[in-house]
């Protein structure tokens, strides 16, 4: 798996560099210091297959940066890392596609259970940090999308739906009519108790659900 790191300091992006290589010594790691020589990575032949994208790049806001990424690469799923924790900048990241948001001031551990969550399909939120994003009674914890009774199809819309697809995407992807996308979607929001996408990244990471390498 090839991983993009965009950061503007160097020391931080060894750091994590370092936690990767330690969660899996196969994993080939690119850098860059702005969206510019992100975009150049993304544009190579790096087959790049997760960001690790810095909320606050010189010149760039985090939000605007996510949505130029997300904009020219929507197939290469984004995690935040940032020394900001608010509610409400969680929230607005994930709902501008964001699929994980790590804080910058985790301890190591707490960012190798991050890092490995995500690398292993998984969506990674901190805990209790989104505790008003789900209905008061949010469904029992689960695993896997079959144990929440999501076919393989149901199972390709949800990862989509986490990566941040909109629904036109979602039906281009898998080859479906608008109409029965949106049946689908309808379908996981249900399975996973909720009504909205937002609320579906938070349920998702709170029951620890990980989607496999196979579901997509």
């Amino acid at each position: 798996m090839n991983v993009l790191l965009v950061d503007d300091h160097a020391l931080f992006r060894d750091g994590v560099a370092l936690l990767l290589k330690e969660l899996d010594p196969a994993v080939r790691i690119r850098h860059a210091a702005n969206v510019d020589e992100a975009l150049a990575a993304l544009g190579g032949d790096g087959g790049i297959a997760l960001i690790l994208l810095d909320f606050m790049l010189p010149g760039t806001h985090g939000l605007q940066a996510l949505e130029v990424l997300r904009e020219h690469h929507p197939e290469v799923p984004v995690v935040m890392l940032s020394s900001l924790e608010d509610q409400v900048t969680m929230v607005q990241s994930i709902q501008r596609g964001a699929m994980g948001f790590i804080p910058k001031s985790s301890s190591s551990q707490q960012m190798i259970d991050a890092l490995r969550t995500v690398l292993a399909h998984g969506i990674y939120l901190p805990p209790l940090s989104l505790a008003g994003a789900l209905p008061p009674a949010p469904p029992q914890p689960r695993t896997s999308p079959a144990e929440l009774g999501l076919t393989p199809r149901q199972t390709q819309v949800l990862r989509l739906i986490l990566e941040g697809k909109p629904m036109k995407l979602i039906a281009q992807e898998l080859g479906l009519s608008h109409n029965t996308a949106k049946t689908h979607v309808s379908a996981v929001l249900r399975a996973l108790g909720v009504t909205t996408r937002t609320q579906a990244i938070v349920a998702a990471s709170r029951m620890g659900l990980v989607l496999g390498s196979g579901a997509s």
